[in-house]
């Protein structure tokens, strides 16, 4: 779960929510609510905790562009691919696939032991 995490780069979402969340309770102190909101959220006035998430994101970036050049290069395979049956192979009659078949009664007296 913790990779998941850190490749779909949740991590940089939540240390943003608490960057907000932190910024807004600072602007609540001074200000009215409307302006506490529009200056948390311009991106005009970012703390050094969003500027610290805008530079790791940069940084991420970066190294994913190196990492994407890599290829991964597999060996050739054969032309020829045939699918093969197995040794042991049942075939079914005409008589056991018939409709008549799913209709029959069963053996009386039913069977007692399912190894003889």
């Amino acid at each position: 779960m913790l990779a998941l995490v850190l490749t779909t780069g949740l991590h940089w979402a939540a240390l943003q929510t608490v960057a907000w969340t932190t910024m807004l309770a600072a602007n609540l102190t001074t200000e009215n609510f409307s302006s506490a909101v529009s200056q948390t959220f311009d991106g005009d006035h970012p703390c050094p905790l969003c500027k610290a998430i805008s530079a790791g994101k940069k940084s991420e970036k970066k190294s994913e562009a190196l990492t994407l050049k890599l290829k991964l290069e597999f060996p050739p395979l054969a032309e020829e691919f045939a699918l093969v049956a197995p040794k042991i192979f049942a075939s079914f009659t005409a008589k056991e696939i018939s409709a008549a078949a799913f209709f029959s009664k069963p053996p009386l007296p039913p069977p007692r032991r399912f190894l003889v």
